[in-house]
């Protein structure tokens, strides 16, 4: 027998007159359960994708790239930062301090990390400013004890700018009438808003101020240094480490946001395998009507076995017209996936101008459009596993098909 003949015959199963259209009804549903899972994975992924850029975008404007700081106080920090100031990828270097304190409004208290920067420093501060609300970051002046809160901090203290906040710090006063807590009154002097947590936990205070009420006198935490890209931190780190003490710690923005990326990845995956469930609806329903095929075709298959047809051709025929659903499938998802993906904050955008609503309401929400990010490992991962599940799922029907035996099938053919 031709080697072409399982091609040829699979194909033609598929363009059968019989089916009235390209595929029968039940390839039919194959076809499109396939196509809408793998089309579904990657809208989804790709919009998680989105959210994950989004949300590290806006915690990199606020938060230090990386961070040097050490327990010893006999380090010369002035000098490693003049040291530092030569190497690629570095943007700024800021000094800073930091501790942990209650911010309180009437009634309302909110625990806050006391940030102390220098509005002279490049760095986070040209940053910050470009994410002010309100007020300005050089209203922060020495000793005037300015504090720059974000959005929504000053919402829960329901504060704004120009409003007097007492902070409370974790430390006792002795005094001969009794032991109190360290309170200071602060005055709001700017609100930021970059659309992440860091909008409800930071205090930014004027270096000196929060040296200060720290207690440091004219010492410091460290420094904080912000770069180019902060995605490619690595090889800037290497090269920071040939110039630092020992005694100095390096620790990096990915560290400090560990927990959240981990979050974020776990929920990507369970939304992958949950989606996948969709192709795997595909794949029985490739294996439902490969088996009605079968069937219907054990007369067809009963002649080409008396011709010489061997039982591995009739199997391959059927995976032939199985895959043939199946990769269809995988390639038009992907295909529509993929555009969709890469325009979906047109389309959604589109479809919010139409019908007059807001999907993201930016009254609510830190953004107003739909994010996407297409990356390229999902497509092949998901195609790559979406075809082999295909291919799977035409073996079963496939080896029944090629055990059908000729002489059973003729002997009761009327």
């Amino acid at each position: 027998m031709p080697h072409f003949l399982p091609l040829f015959i699979g194909l033609r199963y598929t363009r059968s007159k019989r089916s009235e259209g390209f595929f029968s009804f039940v390839s039919g549903f194959s076809f499109l359960a396939m196509a809408l899972g793998v089309m579904a994975l990657i809208v989804v992924l790709s919009v998680m994708n989105g959210f994950d850029r989004e949300i590290k975008t806006r915690l990199l404007n606020i938060i230090p790239h990386i961070t040097l700081g050490s327990d010893t106080e006999n380090i010369d920090w002035q000098n490693l930062k003049s040291g530092l100031e030569g190497i690629p990828g570095i943007e700024g270097i800021t000094a800073y301090v930091e501790g942990q304190g209650m911010l309180s409004y009437g009634k309302a208290l909110e625990g806050v990390s006391i940030q102390g920067i220098d509005p002279d420093d490049s760095g986070i501060v040209h940053t910050l400013e470009d994410h002010m609300l309100a007020g300005t970051t050089a209203a922060l002046k020495p000793g005037e004890y300015g504090v720059i809160i974000g959005s929504l901090l000053a919402r829960s203290l329901n504060v704004m700018t120009g409003d007097s906040l007492m902070l409370s710090l974790p430390e006792l006063t002795v005094t001969p009438v009794g032991v109190f807590p360290r309170v200071k009154r602060l005055r709001v002097t700017g609100i930021f808003q970059v659309g992440a947590q860091v909008d409800s936990g930071i205090a930014f205070l004027h270096i000196q101020d929060a040296a200060r009420l720290l207690r440091l006198g004219a010492r410091i935490h460290g420094l904080r240094l912000s770069l180019d890209d902060p995605f490619k931190l690595r090889k800037v780190v290497s090269e920071i480490r040939q110039k630092l003490p020992v005694t100095v710690r390096i620790s990096t923005w990915e560290q400090a946001m560990q927990p959240l990326f981990q979050a974020i990845r776990m929920e990507k995956t369970v939304v992958g395998l949950l989606l996948t469930v969709i192709i795997g609806v595909a794949a029985f329903n490739i294996v439902a009507s490969l088996v009605l095929m079968v069937a219907d075709k054990r007369k067809d298959m009963a002649v080409l076995r008396t011709l010489g047809a061997t039982g591995s051709t009739i199997a391959a025929i059927f995976r032939v017209q199985g895959s043939i659903v199946g990769v269809s499938g995988v390639f038009v998802g992907v295909v529509v996936g993929s555009v969709v993906a890469h325009w979906i904050g047109n389309i959604v955008a589109t479809i919010e101008s139409l019908f007059g609503f807001h999907i993201f309401d930016p009254g609510l929400y830190f953004i107003s459009s739909l994010p996407s990010e297409l990356q390229a490992l999902d497509v092949l991962i998901i195609a790559s596993v979406a075809t082999l599940v295909s291919l799977l799922a035409t073996v079963y029907p496939a080896r029944r098909a090629g055990r059908i035996l000729p002489a059973e099938v003729l002997r009761y053919d009327h």
